[in-house]
C-alpha cells in the first residue's frame, strides 16, 4: 500500500496492519536464516511497508523532521 492509502484507514486498522507484517517479517527472517525463501523481496517489501505505516502516525501525531 501506499502512504496516500495508509492515511485513509483508521488507527485500529494500521496497528492490526502494523503487527500482522511484523509477524510476517519475522517470519520470513527466520526462514532465510534456516531455509531458502521462495520469494526474498517480500522482505524488503515488507519494511518499506512498515516504514510507511510509521510515517502515517508521525503525520498524525504531529511529528515532523527539520524540512532542512
Amino acid at each position: 500500500m501506499r502512504a496516500r492509502d495508509w492515511r485513509l484507514v483508521g488507527d485500529e486498522e494500521i496497528l492490526k496492519s502494523r503487527a500482522d507484517l511484523k509477524k510476517e517479517l519475522f517470519a520470513l527472517r527466520v526462514q532465510a536464516a534456516t531455509e531458502a525463501l521462495e520469494n526474498p523481496a517480500r522482505i524488503r517489501q515488507i519494511i518499506k511497508d512498515l516504514a510507511r505505516i510509521e510515517t502515517v502516525f508521525g503525520e498524525r501525531a504531529g511529528v515532523r523532521g527539520s524540512g532542512v
